[in-house]
């Protein structure tokens, strides 16, 4: 199976353009369940219908999620077909197993008051902190990935339209605007600190962000920066780098902004992607009625 699913990496990698991040992902699910078939001591070539709903069953007996169940399953039903397209099992045996339906959880984001706590915090006189400034600028002004933030080289900004083109997933290209606040930080970090941690270490990189040695950062290291961010602003709360994505998407649609928009600036290709937000954008809109509406003020008075 090792050689299977070496083949079948590099494939979604240089054939289907997928990220290397999606790829570990689909070879970790696909280990999972080697393991599965080696303690039941079957061949991976040899997998049936009723061995999958074993499996799967177990995985809902660990209690895990049906969005796990579903991701999980996706990566071996790619690994099966790929195995079917090149004629290495007779039958996909993944061709008829229903993918649970996926739990509708409303993406969490951050209010006004606690992005400025939190856009504060780096100290903006150190190399450092004005690099994590510029993390924070890009993320919420743009709401790209991290994956993508991290691959922004300098000659993918535009600094005189306010623009930087981000290569997303399958690696499409879009552009995305910023504003004033993102200019001034980026342009702080790339005349000051960026040089002086460039000059430090005798070091020269293309991209936009980079570590304390100077080389590109990596999306763990942008991960461990936001905690510490998060742990000086003393909020007690988890704040991941996506929420500010998240964050970004639903204050758009709550200032107005069509959702045809907001898709294309998340580089989303479908839609229903993007509706979520309008769920997060509805809840708000209902609590502000409950609360400003005189007649439902009057009746909570009597």
């Amino acid at each position: 199976m090792k050689e299977s699913l070496n083949n079948f990496v590099n494939y979604i990698i240089k054939q289907k353009k997928y990220s290397l991040n999606t790829a570990k992902n689909y070879e970790i699910d696909i280990l999972e369940f080697e393991s599965y078939i080696n303690k039941k001591e079957t061949n991976y070539l040899d997998v049936d219908y009723e061995f999958i709903k074993g499996y799967l069953m177990q995985l809902y007996n660990r209690k895990l999620s049906r969005n796990s169940v579903a991701r999980k399953l996706s990566s071996l039903r790619s690994f099966y077909k790929y195995l079917f397209n090149n004629e290495l099992i007779k039958t996909n045996p993944f061709k008829y197993v229903k993918t649970p339906k996926k739990e509708k959880r409303l993406p969490k984001y951050l209010g006004i008051e606690d992005l400025e706590i939190i856009f504060n915090t780096p100290d903006i006189n150190t190399p450092l902190g004005q690099r994590d400034k510029t993390i924070l600028e890009v993320l919420y002004a743009t709401g790209i990935r991290v994956g993508e933030l991290v691959n922004i080289k300098i000659n993918d900004i535009d600094f005189y339209r306010k623009e930087i083109k981000i290569l997303g997933k399958g690696n499409k290209e879009r552009i995305d605007p910023f504003g004033d606040y993102c200019l001034e930080a980026m342009n702080n970090f790339i005349e000051d600190g960026r040089k002086k941690i460039l000059e430090k270490h005798h070091t020269d990189c293309e991209y936009l962000i980079i570590n304390e040695k100077g080389n590109k950062i990596t999306t763990r290291g942008v991960e461990k920066i936001i905690d510490n961010i998060i742990k000086k602003a003393s909020l007690k709360k988890h704040v991941s780098p996506h929420m500010l994505r998240h964050s970004f998407a639903t204050h758009l649609l709550n200032e107005g902004c069509d959702i045809l928009t907001v898709q294309e600036l998340l580089g989303h290709e479908s839609l229903e992607s993007t509706q979520v937000y309008t769920h997060v954008s509805n809840e708000r809109l209902r609590s502000v009625y409950l609360k400003c509406h005189p007649l439902n003020n009057t009746k909570n008075n009597k």
